[in-house]
């Protein structure tokens, strides 16, 4: 299996301060979602990957979101093996709310 890339959320946070354009997806529940999400990110939830596919472009690299960096890792494995590039953001949106200014 090919290594997984990985991104910190401080490097996320750093690559929307600068304004790269970078796809951002958010694999969690609605509910979680609920309670705030990157603007940036789109939503599809972990289990509509599978079928949401053609929703996700294999020319760009997407950086996998979820609440702590489990789900999201898993799912960049599913979307690597299916050809496309991807990073999982290590600590999900935990860390990310953690250094909030």
């Amino acid at each position: 299996m090919e290594e997984l890339k990985e991104i910190s959320p401080t490097e996320v946070k750093q690559l929307l301060q600068e304004g790269k354009k970078i796809s951002l997806i958010d694999v969690r529940e609605d509910e979680e979602v609920a309670e705030g999400k990157i603007p940036e990110a789109a939503h599809i939830k972990m289990g509509e990957i599978p079928v949401r596919l053609d929703e996700i472009n294999k020319d760009e690299e997407h950086i996998i979101v979820c609440r702590s960096g489990r789900r999201s890792e898993n799912v960049a494995y599913f979307l690597q093996d299916h050809g496309f590039k991807v990073k999982n953001m290590t600590g999900g949106m935990l860390e990310y709310n953690k250094n909030e200014n």
